[in-house]
């Protein structure tokens, strides 16, 4: 096994504060490419190396600690997000996440594995800690690819996982407070044309967080696999499904390319198949930071609607990107940005790498 989760952890602190410099100094680092440069991918991929969004810095390194154990890519970034699914203190993946506007916690989860190319996902399941393992049994004891609701519960509990009551006192607390301020700042809309800035008489958009921890890896044998796991939007309409657990959307992987996965607003991702059009630009040769910022234009480009628009007709809300390639580049971008970073770990440990933004405010 390598270096000691305690190491890796003072590793991480120490690197977070120099990111771009500790990922272009360390000896076996991975290449943070610019989206000026393009680099083809190799056939085999150049690891171990895990990738995450910001709030999965300690699941990099258990991620890490398991690949250097021999663990298979898969069973790795598991492992890594199972750490924020069980954190009660994070209120947007797993238990204590922000329930829906019932208070209701419905959580989704999807893995996609690199060797078999195979994928699993579970969405608006109700009671289980951990969905991202749920994912994986559909991946590994199922012929599908997703189950939901009612049905996932029933298939985790058959496979022993406990119904646990996951709105903690804190979520809780949260959604009484939107409850109690509830008029025109829900989901529900009246009858709008495209070219509505405002809906209704008192329609305000409402700011609403969209928490969730992606993460990606390469093993020891080169092999490639991705998850995805969130609580979804606060407050949600019940039902509701975002981009994560939805494969070529939310995160998707190909062994003989990459990686890339997502956080932020899921209608974007699920109208662009964002996390798919990464694969396939670094197929085409792009850097997993170009790709990410193409998925960004993309978006930018295909939102047209007027009260998802600010007043220069930019999309008023954000997503962010990850990827990596066979190649062992990392890279990733955000519509807004300006300090964004993404979690990364290799055999050196922990750091932090930069998020290209297609738009910065002025």
């Amino acid at each position: 096994m390598g270096q000691s989760t305690t190491k890796s952890r003072r590793d991480f602190l120490k690197k977070s504060a120099v990111a771009s410099v500790a990922a272009a100094t360390l000896g076996s680092a991975p290449r943070v490419v610019s989206a000026a440069s393009s680099v083809l991918p190799n056939k085999k991929a150049d690891g171990p190396l895990v990738i995450s969004s910001r709030n999965g810095q300690q699941s990099v390194l258990k991620a890490m600690e398991l690949i250097q154990g021999g663990a298979d890519a898969l069973e790795a970034v598991v492992a890594g997000v199972n750490l924020v699914e069980e954190d009660p203190n994070d209120t947007s993946v797993g238990y204590g996440g922000a329930p829906n506007a019932l208070g209701i916690v419905q959580l989704d989860a999807a893995v996609m594995h690199g060797p078999t190319g195979r994928a699993g996902s579970v969405a608006c399941i109700e009671g289980i800690k951990y969905p991202s393992k749920v994912a994986k049994l559909v991946l590994e004891r199922t012929d599908h690819v997703n189950l939901v609701g009612k049905g996932a519960q029933d298939f985790a509990v058959m496979h022993g996982f406990p119904v646990e009551n996951l709105l903690t006192e804190q979520a809780r607390e949260m959604w009484v407070r939107w409850r109690e301020n509830l008029s025109n700042r829900d989901e529900y809309l009246p009858p709008h044309d495209p070219s509505d800035a405002i809906i209704g008489s008192d329609y305000v958009p409402q700011k609403r967080s969209w928490g969730t921890i992606h993460c990606s890896a390469i093993d020891l044998a080169g092999n490639i696999s991705s998850v995805t796991t969130t609580s979804g939007m606060a407050f949600k309409i019940p039902g509701r499904v975002g981009d994560s657990p939805i494969i070529g959307a939310g995160l998707y992987c190909d062994n003989e390319v990459g990686a890339a996965g997502s956080t932020g607003r899921g209608e974007a991702n699920l109208e662009t198949l964002a996390s798919f059009l990464i694969v396939e630009r670094m197929r085409e040769g792009d850097s997993p930071e170009a790709a990410c910022l193409f998925a960004c234009k993309r978006i930018s480009d295909h939102t047209k609607v007027a009260h998802l628009l600010d007043e220069n007709g930019r999309p008023n809300f954000n997503v962010q990107f990850y990827a990596l390639n066979t190649a062992g580049e990392v890279g990733g971008a955000e519509i807004w940005g300006g300090n964004g970073k993404f979690a990364a770990a290799n055999s050196e440990g922990g750091f932090l790498v930069d998020l290209a933004a297609l738009y910065t405010r002025d």
